[in-house]
């Protein structure tokens, strides 16, 4: 196998794979000249509870890339089952304004925040670190809102689930 195929296979495997880890899915928003922007994405982890900070994976080519590049501050929206409507219209339309058609949106901190999110995050941009197709923004947490009610909406083999069924253990 030549070293192209095998970088291939590898790609491959590594996207097979990764269909198969269950995850949260988040709407990271910022606002960039006036006008929200956002996208839906599974590449948020918390990173440290002192200071409280998270970071975010966002390709290079998405659309709220350059706008998250110019900003200081973003939200990690954590979606909830109540918000499919929400991530169905994020996925759906092409225009950054459209994604914020569907939802309860408000100005916190001067970024689009869902209220009705399982959770809401309210991060300071402190880094960012480019790394091959992505930047890794890591952000200070500065406002945070949850909900107790609220079940996570999942992503897993591109397919939403809800986790809130399963068995107790």
């Amino acid at each position: 196998m030549s070293d192209v195929e095998n970088k291939s296979a590898v790609l491959e495997a590594f996207r097979d794979g990764m269909r198969h880890v269950a995850s949260t899915v988040y709407a990271v928003t910022t606002f960039h000249d006036g006008k929200p922007f956002g996208i839906l994405a599974t590449a948020v982890s918390s990173l440290s509870f002192d200071p409280p900070s998270l970071l975010i994976c966002i390709n290079q080519s998405a659309s709220l890339h350059e706008p998250l590049a110019s900003v200081e501050t973003f939200c990690v929206n954590v979606m909830g089952l109540t918000n499919r409507d929400v991530a169905d219209n994020f996925m759906a339309t092409k225009t950054a304004e459209d994604r914020f058609a569907v939802g309860e949106w408000e100005n916190s901190h001067g970024v689009p925040v869902l209220t009705n999110a399982q959770s809401s995050f309210v991060c300071r941009i402190a880094h960012r670190h480019e790394y091959g197709t992505h930047t890794i923004f890591i952000g200070e947490l500065i406002d945070a809102h949850h909900r107790e009610d609220a079940a996570p909406l999942t992503y897993y083999n591109r397919h939403y689930i809800d986790i809130s069924k399963a068995p107790d253990r």
